[in-house]
Formats: structure tokens, C-alpha cells, sequence
């Protein structure tokens, strides 16, 4: 079968076109994105230029015939990001995405009447990151009355197809989906304020949308973090996937049926659905693949090869302590964005030893939340290393399985793990991951590029 498959980031928007669940030589397009950062925790997206970056990609892979005779779209599409709309659907805003840590309760809220079973209900917290905070902070915030919320993957997709409900896997991302029930949660509905109206339509278990005027069909959007543990080949509790894009995550992916009891979900964990029978619980983090720009773009670094020829004469800590929280911490964590450290600075101090003190801190961030996870499914697990910060350094990744020992550490080497992950869920073959993900050692050089 012939897909497309879209990949919705924070940093980029991709189109591809895949063959069955192999990308096509050639056949991508990509428009990079403008994230706008600042002090005070900001961490937006304009929707409109969003928009514009996808239809050019669509228009890119169209103009060279890559899109005769696609069968099957497949979205891999950001969490927890929202867009308030006027009555007329305008965006009022800019897009809120996962990186923004400003959005406060209201001085007068109190928050879930029983924290731990809201936990479990939903998988998530009342905090900053879900739209149980987020949608009365930005009613506060927006002059205009605010008619409804969506995120930004409904958004876009609504001004494509001729409807773009919210999948399951993107509305347990908002914080207010009851991960048994696939409907939201009252209480959190209560707490953001919301009577339902104003929420997205949820997409049935069979729903699959189409353009108006095309014969190809499109599947339920998936949470970015989803796809990427199926494209990473973790698809079962003997495999935690490590990816590091954007930012960075450590997940698990689990069958869980609504119908089956959930395990019980530890307090310093989320969990989200995949679809309508699978969940992956886990542990996000704001710094990854973005710590590795900031430092290319301050520090002066060599460049491709010369770069990683220089971290292999490092020890795998690179002597350099640092606290990675640049962009605050992630749920459950409360801490703001600026916290940021790197010590033991002198004189001699080179860039490569401050990048591979930034780069081993992320591999640190990991390893207390992996045991946690582990905790859910009774033994260790092997870990699976992804995404496109860990493809592009050999270094990153054996430092990674520096840190994660004794645990046998692998590198999924497929290139595209969050559009072959959509695909694969979108065409009932989540089995199929390990086979496609191409799963090899950290050491492997053929993946090893430039970032």
C-alpha cells in the first residue's frame, strides 16, 4: 500500500510518502517551523504559518507525482498542544505547544477532589501542560471571547479534510479524556472550565476522514510520542523506547483494551492512549535534540564528522555537570523554564566538553523514571534508542548505553520512526514494528550524520 504519512512537530512539519512502511528515495518534503521562546516560559507556534507549512509540503509532494496512487494518509501529530477560536473558527492566538510553561490555576481553583484517582482516571495531573489549566488561563489572557478550543493537529486537519474529529491518541494528550471511559473526563471538564461545548468532537473507533475531493483515506492522527514507540519497535512491556527529537522521552507501550483493567499507574508517570486498545505510559522531558541546537547555534561547535571525532576523545560523562531543565520541567514537575546549569566551567574548558556535558545530562534525566516504569511490568526491559538528535551522533548513543547499564541499550536505525509508527497503527500493524524499526547496535556508523 502507498501512504503518506505526515509528521506534525514542534521544529518541522514532514511530509513522505512510504511503501507499504519503507519511506520512498526522494519522496519527502519538509518546511521547518519557528518556535517562539522566551524568559517568562513561552513556547508558541503560529497556527496560519503552520498551516502554510503543510500545504507546501503537500504541494511539494504533489508538483513531483509522489502522491498518485496514495491509498492511506497516516498523522503523527504533537500532544497537548491548543489553539482558542472565534465563533468563526479564527485562530485568537497563537499556538500554546507543550513547550510553554506559563499557564497558572486560577488563584480560587483547588484542583481534583482526589488527586490520585483523577491520576488514574486520566492518566494525567492538573497542571500546566493540560488543558485543565491551560484553557481558563488563556480565557483570561484573550481579549476576544473565546468560542471553542482545538489543538493544532484538528486545526490543520480541519481546513484539509471535510471533518477532523479529535482521535483518542491526541485527546488523552489534552489531560481531560477518561482513558477508560473515551469521553471526557467530568471533573476535568469542570476544572477547565468547559461544559464539553467548546471541546472537540471525539472520532469514533472506525472513523476515517478524507479531502473533499480525494479517494484516499485518512487515519486518526497519533500522538507524535506514540508513533514513535511503534516505529521505534517497542511494542510490548519486555521494550522501553528512549527517543530523543525536540525533546526526549522514555515510554513503554502496553495492550490495554477499555474493556481490561489498567494496571496501577505510578504517580511520576503519564499515560496516553495509542488507540482504542493500546496505552504507553512514560515519562517526557523539555530537553533533547533542542539542547544540541542551542549549543550549535552559541558555541561555535565543529561541524559533521569533525564534531563527532572530537566527543570520541571525551570520557562518556564529558566532565562537565549539568542541569538540563532549559525549558522547565515537564508533568509532574512544576519547575519554571531558565533553570538551565552547566558547572564546573574554566578557562580550558573546549564547547565539545560543554555539548557533551548538555548531552550526557540528558542521558542522566533518564534513569530513575526508566526503574519506575520498570516497576509497572515487574522485571528490566531492554531499551531502544530513536529519533533524529540520536540517529545524528554515534557519541549520544553510547553514552546513552553508558548510563542505562547493565540494561541491553539498542538503536532503532530507521530513519523515519514517527511517520512508519503512524503507518503502521493506521494499518492495524503495530506487530510488524520490530521487523521495520531495524533494530541494531548503538556503535552502528551508518546512521551517523551530521544534526
Amino acid at each position: 500500500m502507498k501512504i503518506l504519512a505526515l509528521d506534525l512537530g514542534t521544529s518541522s512539519v514532514r511530509g513522505l510518502v512510504l511503501d507499504d512502511a519503507q519511506p520512498l528515495p526522494g519522496a519527502l518534503a519538509r518546511r521547518r517551523m519557528v518556535l517562539t521562546v522566551d524568559d517568562e516560559g513561552a513556547g508558541t507556534l503560529d497556527v496560519r504559518a503552520y498551516l502554510a507549512g503543510l500545504i507546501e509540503c503537500l504541494d511539494e509532494l504533489h508538483g513531483q507525482g509522489w502522491l498518485d496512487g496514495v491509498q492511506l494518509v497516516a498523522v503523527s501529530g504533537q500532544w497537548h498542544s491548543v489553539v482558542p477560536l472565534s465563533a468563526t473558527d479564527e485562530p485568537l492566538g497563537p499556538v500554546l505547544t507543550w513547550l510553554d510553561t506559563r499557564p497558572e490555576p486560577p488563584a480560587t481553583a483547588v484542583g481534583p477532589a482526589d488527586p490520585d484517582a483523577f491520576h488514574q482516571r486520566t492518566g494525567t495531573w492538573w497542571h500546566r501542560c493540560y488543558w485543565s489549566v491551560r484553557l481558563p488561563w488563556l480565557r483570561a489572557r484573550t481579549g476576544t471571547r473565546i468560542a471553542r478550543f482545538t489543538g493544532l493537529v484538528e486545526y490543520v486537519l480541519g481546513r484539509l479534510l471535510a471533518e477532523a474529529p479529535m482521535s483518542m491518541s491526541q485527546a488523552s494528550g489534552t489531560g481531560l479524556l477518561d482513558l477508560h471511559t473515551l469521553d471526557w473526563d467530568p471533573e476535568a471538564r469542570a476544572l477547565a472550565g468547559s461544559d464539553g461545548a467548546d471541546l472537540p468532537e471525539l472520532a469514533p473507533r472506525d472513523w476515517h476522514g478524507g479531502l473533499r475531493a480525494d479517494r484516499a483515506r485518512w487515519a486518526p492522527p497519533l500522538g507524535d510520542g506514540a508513533a514513535s514507540n511503534v516505529g521505534s519497535g517497542c511494542v510490548d512491556p519486555t521494550r522501553a523506547a528512549v527517543t530523543v527529537g525536540t525533546s526526549s522521552a522514555v515510554r513503554l507501550l502496553q495492550r490495554m483494551p477499555t474493556s481490561a483493567g489498567s494496571t496501577v499507574l505510578p504517580h511520576r508517570l503519564w499515560r496516553y492512549r495509542v488507540d482504542h486498545d493500546h496505552v504507553v505510559t512514560g515519562v517526557a522531558y523539555s530537553s533533547g535534540g533542542n539542547l544540541f541546537a542551542w549549543a550549535d547555534r552559541e558555541l561555535r561547535l565543529p561541524t559533521g564528522r569533525a564534531l563527532e571525532e572530537a566527543l570520541a576523545l571525551l570520557p562518556p560523562d564529558g566532565g562537565r555537570p549539568a542541569n538540563v531543565r532549559f525549558g522547565g520541567d515537564r508533568p509532574p514537575g512544576i519547575r519554571p523554564a531558565g533553570l538551565g546549569e552547566l558547572r564546573g566551567l574554566g578557562f580550558g574548558t573546549t564547547a565539545v566538553e560543554m555539548l557533551a556535558g548538555l548531552m550526557y545530562g540528558v542521558c542522566e534525566q533518564v534513569v530513575e523514571d526508566l526503574v519506575v516504569l520498570e516497576s509497572t511490568v515487574g522485571r528490566p526491559v531492554e531499551v531502544v534508542l530513536g529519533g533524529g538528535a540520536i540517529a545524528a551522533s554515534t557519541w549520544w548513543r553510547e553514552a546513552f548505553a553508558a548510563v542505562l547499564a547493565p540494561r541491553p541499550v539498542r538503536f532503532a536505525r530507521h530513519p523515519e520512526i514517527g511517520a512508519t509508527g503512524a503507518a503502521l497503527v493506521a494499518t492495524g500493524r503495530i506487530a510488524d514494528a520490530v521487523v521495520v524499526a531495524d533494530i541494531g547496535r548503538t556503535d552502528d556508523q551508518d546512521s551517523a550524520t551530521s544534526a
